[in-house]
């Protein structure tokens, strides 16, 4: 698994397919990465299992269509 120290805040975040998703505002807690707020407002949350690697960018392992239909509206609990 990829360390959480590793994810920084204005990174962004591209999907398998290599088309950004989203940008990183923080990490959450130790799992969870928050996103920017998107066109509406809305902070989304994406887990940290889901990060492949780390570079310039967050490469996750879904594609960016998977990623905004799979990410949370909050943190898990």
């Amino acid at each position: 698994m990829i360390s959480s120290n590793l994810i920084k805040p204005n990174l962004p975040v591209v999907g398998s397919d290599n088309v950004q998703c989203a940008v990183v505002d923080h990490m959450e807690d130790r799992d969870t990465i928050r996103l920017n707020k998107d066109e509406k407002g809305e902070h989304h949350f994406i887990p940290l299992a889901w990060v492949e690697s780390v570079d310039d960018k967050v490469h996750l392992s879904r594609t960016g269509d998977e990623v905004k239909r799979q990410w949370q509206n909050r943190p898990k609990v």
